[in-house]
């Protein structure tokens, strides 16, 4: 049972053959490697900041409270939120433009909850 995968149709387990999911994996990881690759220091600035920041605002953070924490200019933090975005891998901003969440911490009311221990307490996305 170690190396198997079963998928489900219904009430029956089908086993799917180690070959192909193995494949599925290896094509799914370089995909998220290169999209890694992709991000800069600063976008990798700009979303450290909102997980960072999210449990001690409680609630979500304007861009402007953004690029006031990180030094990036306004305009340059907006492009970057919304390439984050578009990812959707990251983080994801309500209509007013403000990030609700950040993998994994989140603004908005969940059923999964998170207690640091700096003693910051945030719903987990």
């Amino acid at each position: 049972m170690g190396d198997s995968l079963r998928l489900r149709l219904g009430r029956h387990f089908l086993p799917l053959p180690a070959a192909l999911w193995h494949r599925l994996i290896r094509r799914m990881a370089r995909r998220i490697r290169n999209e890694d690759s992709l991000l800069t220091d600063r976008h990798r600035a700009v979303q450290h900041f909102a997980v960072r920041e999210i449990p001690r605002a409680g609630g979500p953070l304007t861009p402007e409270a953004i690029a006031a924490g990180t030094a990036i200019p306004i305009a340059e933090v907006v492009a970057i939120l919304r390439q984050l975005e578009r990812r959707k891998r990251f983080l994801w901003r309500d209509p007013r433009g403000r990030v609700t969440w950040a993998y994994p911490v989140t603004a908005e009311a969940t059923p999964h909850h998170m207690a640091f221990s700096t003693g910051e307490r945030v719903d987990a996305a």
